[in-house]
């Protein structure tokens, strides 16, 4: 959601500040603000917009020089999104300023309290109040006030304070939102995620839930909530700064679509041993996969893969939906939670429920030290590098991958597999990259179906058996990026409803790769053809029986029914991708949308 950064140094703040702002742009927001401390001041410029607004801003209403900082870009959750609600927020004297990720639960309650000791809001935000507590608790000491400030919020921040009262210091905290403080040559760095400090530091501290961090000078402390030093246990940070670059691609989406196979290759490679570490009750009874989004369709072929292969109950929960429902998970269930930021919200209040009940909790994630992998029993990293699309690509294969070496690895265990067929099920899993970068190189022909179909005021995508979460998640990315209406059915429902909708203003996707069930979609598709429908087919390479139902063929390598998710994920990815750019969208940035749903 909202990005911060902050800066304690000896070098001008603002390029650090406006840089770091510039690499959280995947995270979503619709205004951006920077508070710099210089002499017994704090200036500060926000804007509604992009961030080369608030550059222009800037540009027109210069900031004095300073070596301290604070920045923020905003994804509204409360007020809309202008000029007066955007971030940094500043305390009634102006001598306070902050900027948070979250959601204040209870910020109706404190804001009448704080207006009828005199306090004066501006905003229409929960933030605002944050600034208000902390000056009414100030007394000679910025963390005292902010650790007292939050003794009396309820609900999820992530927060940076400037004061002018103590121009050399940032101030930040975190509860159920992420937030790092990072150590460089060139100062001292917070940061709502890596790539934000990624080229000025390579030492990091994952704060944890109710932790407050010192920035002052060459300095950083770390505190509880009781204000007790806490010992600062640094981690490396492995990821490269080139990572974080488009490398010459139009997108980073499209950058990232094409990394596909050899996050594949590296997760195999590495994955075979690790996933023999599983730690599964010996007498489990269920599966329970928790997640949201892009995550979730991930969890529904894990669904298939995992019944397919060990022959386990698997039941697949919307992480929102999972904690309100009394969910029937004991220590006999093992929950698998998926997120590609290990941050969502929702994900996370899953977690912590199904502990309660006395589940084992392993993950499926991609960022090393985010807040999932400290809740978790054990930890199968995705290895996919940063992600900084929005729209999710290869974090969603390599979850699919950590299925399928999952799945192998409990019907090993459980004598549902030979070891010769085990060994031949690997070799055909390892083959996945080589036929993914045969898909890579028929780009073009994805091109010329998207080009005929850009203008098109509606989407169906179907799918039967496995590949039905792959319709799904084919009209999840279309709608994401394109903002066409796109839905998602198991075929074998189409005639259910949506049936209804099929006319020649309406194109329909049609997963139809060589399978058991494909004379069933070959029906469908001659369904969808008697009613006029515009047909797009994704297909086995080599099938020419599909021509003669529809000239929009899209082919995929052949491979096992079994395996094709990890194929037909990237024609739907590319589709997507070539439709959003006919039509002029920001790719990797769509509107309203954050890459990590850190707020429920």
């Amino acid at each position: 959601m909202c990005g911060i950064v902050g800066y304690v140094g000896k070098k001008q703040a603002v390029p650090f500040l406006l840089s770091g702002l510039k690499r959280l742009e995947y995270r979503g927001y619709d205004s951006a603000g920077i508070a710099v401390v210089s002499g017994a001041e704090v200036f500060q410029r926000k804007t509604k917009g992009k961030i080369h607004d608030l550059v222009q801003l800037i540009g027109t209403r210069p900031l004095p020089e300073a070596t301290v900082g604070i920045a923020h870009t905003r994804w509204a959750t409360h007020g809309a999104p202008n000029d007066i609600n955007a971030h940094p927020h500043a305390s009634c004297d102006k001598k306070f300023m902050v900027v948070h990720n979250g959601i204040i639960e209870n910020y109706l309650k404190l804001k009448e309290a704080l207006l009828r000791q005199g306090h004066r809001f501006v905003s229409q935000t929960d933030t605002e109040v944050l600034a208000h507590l902390i000056e009414k608790y100030y007394r000679g000491n910025l963390e005292k006030a902010v650790i007292r400030a939050l003794q009396d919020v309820e609900g999820s921040f992530a927060l940076g304070v400037v004061s002018s009262l103590e121009p050399g210091k940032v101030v930040c905290a975190r509860q159920d939102s992420p937030l790092i403080a990072a150590d460089g040559p060139e100062g001292l760095f917070i940061a709502s995620d890596v790539p934000a400090i990624l080229e000025h530091c390579r030492r990091v501290v994952y704060l944890k839930d109710k932790q407050v961090a010192v920035l002052c000078g060459r300095t950083l402390t770390v505190l509880g909530s009781n204000g007790k030093k806490i010992p600062v246990k640094f981690d490396k940070i492995t990821m490269d700064a080139e990572s974080a670059r488009k490398g010459g691609y139009p997108h980073f989406m499209l950058k990232e679509i094409y990394e596909q196979p050899q996050v594949l290759r590296k997760l195999f490679s590495s994955g075979r041993r690790e996933i023999k570490s599983l730690m599964c009750p010996r007498d489990i009874k269920q599966i329970v996969v928790v997640a949201c989004g892009t995550a979730y369709h991930a969890g529904l072929v894990g669904k298939y893969v995992i019944e397919s292969l060990a022959r386990l109950p698997v039941w697949v929960d919307l992480s929102s939906e999972f904690r309100y429902r009394h969910p029937l998970v004991d220590r006999r269930t093992l929950v698998i939670a998926v997120s590609q930021s290990g941050e969502t919200a929702d994900t996370l209040a899953a977690v912590r429920e199904a502990k309660k009940n006395g589940a084992r909790i392993v993950s499926i994630c991609n960022v090393v030290g985010s807040s999932l992998t400290r809740e978790s029993d054990q930890i199968f990293y995705t290895l996919a590098g940063p992600e900084i699309g929005v729209a999710s690509t290869k974090a969603y294969t390599a979850q699919l991958g950590v299925f399928y070496m999952l799945g192998l690895e409990l019907a090993l265990r459980r004598k549902k597999m030979t070891e010769t067929s085990y060994r031949q099920a690997w070799k055909s899993l390892l083959r996945i990259p080589a036929l993914q970068e045969e898909v890579l190189r028929s780009r073009s022909q994805i091109q010329r179906v998207a080009s005929r179909h850009h203008h098109f005021g509606s989407f169906l995508f179907l799918g039967r058996n496995i590949n039905y979460p792959s319709a799904l998640e084919g009209a999840l990315k279309l709608k994401e990026i394109s903002y066409i209406p796109a839905e998602g059915y198991a075929a074998g429902e189409m005639k259910h409803g949506p049936i209804a909708l099929i006319d020649e203003y309406r194109a329909v996707v049609c997963i139809a790769v060589q399978s058991k069930i494909y004379d069933k979609m070959i029906s469908n598709i001659q369904e969808i053809r008697a009613r006029s429908g515009r047909i797009i087919a994704i297909a086995t390479k080599g099938d020419h029986h599909i021509r003669l139902h529809t000239p929009e063929v899209i082919y995929t390598p052949k491979t096992d029914e079994f395996l094709s998710p990890l194929l037909v994920a990237l024609p739907l990815q590319i589709l997507a991708y070539d439709i959003a750019v006919f039509r002029g969208c920001n790719v990797d940035q769509p509107r309203n949308l954050a890459k990590s749903v850190t707020v429920e």
